[in-house]
């Protein structure tokens, strides 16, 4: 019995996306995109965007195809976002698309960036098929990120802890090394290597002197920029982010007034010696921190910060919850359990006296790391995921 087509639409789709998600760390700040070609049930050729720059998940698909001596006249193409229809560092995926003869294509969302879409009109006018499907949960969601950039000027901002069964990152004493394991672990370093940035609060640096770097056994995909918020400069330049910030980039965001007042000006030349850069942003008030906001558009519009991880304390990570600016949560749930009222959350000061004043996330992906159980959450209203 043929499938139907919502169920191939999925089908395919759910692969062009896990092919997308390949890019991850490579691509960025062009979006990450996967592409399937099939006749029916039957997948002939698959590409995706592999590195920034470099050929386009439909072209990819195409050459593919060319390499197993496939002919792909007539067949179905799957691909997670609209075909591009101009030309920047790659020419139009329409042309190669129209070339190429296929039948129909199938993509999962419209492209929002102005300069790029209009791939649907091309190929219709050209006579191939062309509709979008949201049968694929995944393909929708893999282009979140790049859409919230185009429409946003804001980085995409995942938020990574690692917590107990009952939702503790730390004893009442602050002891969290380590709740997570080993795999787990391999994973945070892995991912810090394909992020542009990673936020932390000036607590965090005090209490635990991070390193922040991937230290993985092979060449991290990018070297993330390590961003301090402390608004009122007080991170001690002793500590490894400071002594390191010539190796590895490492900004320092400061109250705007304190980047220029002659009270910090030697520890602001003792900064800059050490290679660090110091980022003024506005505050929100005395005592209300830095404003995560304008943080988060400077990174992307000065720094070239597509992609952020915070690995912070429970006051930053609540700050960032209540401004609503995290789009996805990663969430390492370790086999045991403290049970002490006064063990240390992941995220604090928020006041939600009603259900209704929770951040809502829905869930989007669940991995078993060997004990260890990954969550991957992302914002409710970025859309509807299993």
């Amino acid at each position: 019995m043929a499938a139907s087509r919502s169920h191939l639409d999925r089908l395919m789709l759910d692969q062009a996306a896990r092919l997308a998600l390949r890019g991850f760390g490579d691509v960025e700040p062009n979006p990450m995109v996967g592409c399937v070609i099939a006749r029916g049930e039957e997948v002939v050729a698959c590409g995706h965007h592999r590195m920034f720059g470099s050929l386009h998940a439909e072209v990819e698909a195409i050459e593919d195809a060319r390499r197993r001596g496939v002919d792909i006249h007539g067949a179905t193409v799957y691909v997670t976002l609209e075909p591009c229809a101009h030309t920047g560092k790659q020419p139009p995926c329409v042309h190669a698309l129209i070339e190429a003869g296929v039948g129909e294509v199938v993509y999962a969302r419209r492209d929002p960036n102005n300069v790029a879409k209009g791939g649907e009109e091309v190929l219709r006018d050209s006579g191939i098929l062309t509709r979008v499907s949201s049968e694929s949960l995944l393909a929708t969601g893999v282009s979140d990120s790049f859409v919230k950039r185009i429409t946003t000027g804001l980085p995409w901002v995942i938020a990574k802890w690692a917590q107990t069964i009952d939702g503790r990152v730390a004893t009442r004493t602050g002891e969290s090394k380590w709740i997570s394991g080993a795999w787990a672990r391999r994973r945070v370093h892995l991912m810090r290597g394909r992020v542009d940035a990673i936020l932390t609060g000036i607590g965090t640096v005090v209490t635990d002197d991070p390193l922040l770097t991937a230290r993985i056994a092979h060449a991290p995909r990018r070297v993330a920029k390590r961003v301090v918020a402390d608004s009122d400069f007080s991170m001690p330049l002793d500590c490894q982010l400071a002594t390191t910030a010539r190796e590895y980039p490492t900004l320092l965001a400061v109250e705007r007034s304190m980047a220029c007042t002659t009270y910090t000006a030697k520890k602001r030349a003792a900064a800059d010696q050490l290679g660090i850069t110091i980022v003024p942003i506005a505050d929100q008030g005395p005592g209300n921190g830095l404003d995560l906001s304008e943080l988060l558009r400077t990174l992307m519009r000065d720094h070239g910060v597509s992609t952020v991880m915070v690995e912070a304390g429970p006051g930053l990570l609540g700050s960032l919850f209540e401004e609503n600016l995290v789009d996805e949560a990663i969430v390492y749930i370790a086999p045991m359990l403290l049970g002490d009222e006064q063990a240390r959350s992941a995220a604090v000061g928020r006041v939600a006296e009603k259900l209704s004043n929770a951040r809502r996330f829905r869930l989007w992906r669940v991995k078993n790391l060997r004990g260890d159980v990954e969550l991957t959450y992302r914002k409710q209203e970025l859309g509807p995921f299993e």
